[in-house]
């Protein structure tokens, strides 16, 4: 028997379990990038203020940081510039999240084993998991070319950009069958996995720094840093602006290379073992884990840390461009309108910081459904039942899952508006000022994330088989129409199906009190009717 014998049976399966996420995320990414090179191409409609824009990113190192280099000052390279990062993020992201759920996930509960004694070589696992996930990316990155072709695009740089998306992905799936191979648990591999994108970040955002202008003075030639970046390396193509195909080898040489090593490290290892010793407990449990809020917060502690500090630096970065931004688009009206929508207020700073707020609750609530979908994976593992054979009662368990994830986003929140506030302050010369103004500013949107954490509960105890896929699906519902809706004039009905539409717009608008009224009560009965139907269904389910 071979050691791939069973990969396509394996692929098949793959593809089954993973039917809704795969069509979220091959559907979703070019929807999202659609979206995107639409609202763009609003904003910048014309040569003048492509042109001033082609100058900000050029000059602006907290432009250059975020956004990346420019490739010229055509509609085409405005688009990929405005929506390279998140895209390229999405896809790298999206892609170590499916290996190593494949992988080590099916490891971690058991069902690598079973399948083991089947007729399945001992690659086939591993393999059929990068056949998926690299099948999905080159899928994903096809309909984005056409995404971006169908917003009137030139054919050769749609092709370009979108497989430089493509590549980013491509590229993180070889990464995450490596990370599978050296911890012992899927949370391990994926924060490894997480680990080497933000590395990948924070290299191709100072090689961008680091940058200067090419000879004619249209573009960035990024420095050394940012070619040791799978992020850079899509930047590198200069989709638009002259595009240089022979960079796409880069992403599948690397695919190439995680690919080898991590069979080899397979050979070298247990089924279920990892190359990382697993670090051993203290010999006797601490007196909090006795309740279910310190299990809560012994197993949600090291997900808030990592996204604490990725809220942190984001925050501080924010906070400085803010001071900028009159600069930035002194001479776009259309962009300085399209802050003024999001951020609600008519003073463009303070517009801006309330839209960066936004943003960040926005982002939180990924951390919301990523928390409350906990529930989920401990109910399929079986976890769940051990925990109620105790004298813990669903009521309680599920009641403290969901205050754990509300207490982590509301200190998430805190954090956002407190690091913003002091790098504009920094900046603008009051950081006392303006870190108190915008942490009160940033705790308002807390009643939004309660919504969330109560949709998600309630999803979870009416319909648990499909609460993972809705979750995932209505949360990105709400970030297309809190970030995209107001630009593209949706109607007013549409925007209030989002929680995020009724929050006040601090500081850059007055503060309503009776929308966080009605949404905090909103929040309770989705919470009730969470214990409610979760008490009266069998688990597992």
């Amino acid at each position: 028997m071979s050691s791939f014998t069973g990969t396509v049976r394996l692929a098949r399966l793959a593809v089954r379990q993973d039917r809704i996420r795969l069509a979220v995320w091959v559907l979703g990414t070019p929807l999202i990038g659609y979206a995107l090179a639409e609202s763009v191409a609003g904003l910048y409609p014309d040569a003048q203020t492509r042109l001033g824009y082609a100058e900000t990113v050029l000059s602006s190192v907290v432009a250059r940081a975020f956004n990346g280099p420019i490739a010229g000052a055509e509609l085409g390279a405005v688009v990929v510039t405005e929506t390279y990062l998140t895209l390229a993020l999405l896809a790298a992201l999206l892609s170590t999240f499916a290996v190593v759920r494949h992988t080590r996930r099916n490891e971690e509960t058991g069902r690598a084993e079973l399948l083991g004694a089947s007729a399945v070589g001992r690659y086939a696992l591993l393999t059929a998991a990068l056949v998926v996930v690299a099948g999905a990316n080159l899928l994903a990155a096809a309909l984005l070319a056409l995404a971006f072709v169908g917003t009137g695009l030139p054919v050769a740089g749609s092709l370009a950009a979108a497989a430089a998306i493509g590549g980013v992905g491509i590229a993180f799936t070889g990464v995450a069958a490596v990370t599978a191979q050296l911890s012992v648990t899927s949370r391990g591999a994926n924060a490894l996995a997480a680990a080497t994108v933000g590395v990948a970040f924070l290299l191709r955002a100072t090689g961008d720094v680091l940058g200067e202008r090419s000879a004619d003075g249209t573009r960035l030639d990024s420095a050394g840093p940012t070619w040791l970046s799978p992020l850079g390396w899509g930047t590198q193509v200069r989709a638009f602006g002259g595009e240089r195909w022979w960079v796409l080898a880069l992403p599948v040489a690397l695919l190439v290379a995680g690919v080898v090593v991590a069979l080899l490290l397979a050979e070298r290892r247990d089924v279920g073992a990892g190359l990382l010793a697993a670090r051993r407990g203290p010999a006797r449990a601490a007196s909090g884990l006795l309740s279910p809020i310190g299990l809560t917060w012994r197993l949600h502690r090291g997900t808030l840390a990592g996204w604490a500090v990725a809220v942190a630096v984001l925050g501080l970065s924010f906070g400085v461009a803010g001071n900028e931004i009159d600069a930035m688009i002194a001479e776009n009206p259309a962009a300085a309108e399209a802050i003024a929508q999001l951020g609600g207020g008519s003073e463009l700073v303070k517009a801006y910081l309330a839209a960066m707020l936004g943003l960040f609750a926005l982002t939180i609530g990924a951390y919301v459904v990523q928390a409350v979908l906990r529930t989920r994976g401990d109910e399929a593992d079986g976890v769940l039942e051990a925990l109620l054979a105790t004298a813990v009662s669903r009521t309680r368990w599920l009641g403290t899952q969901v205050l754990g994830a509300v207490l982590g986003a509301l200190a998430l929140l805190l954090l956002a508006g407190v690091t913003t506030g002091l790098g504009y302050g920094l900046a603008a010369g009051d950081p006392i000022g303006w870190t108190a103004e915008l942490a009160g500013a940033a705790l308002l949107r807390l009643p939004a994330l309660l919504v969330v954490a109560g949709l998600v509960a309630a999803l979870f105890g009416a319909l648990p088989r499909w609460s993972v896929a809705l979750s995932w699906t209505v949360l990105i519902g709400f970030l297309l129409l809190g970030q995209l809706g107001a630009v593209l004039d949706l109607p007013q009905a549409v925007l209030n199906l989002s929680p995020y539409t009724h929050v006040p717009s601090a500081p850059a608008t007055d503060v309503t009190v009776p929308p966080l009224v009605v949404l905090t009560l909103l929040a309770a009965l989705l919470l009730t009717a969470a214990l409610k139907t979760f008490r009266h269904r069998d688990t597992p389910t």
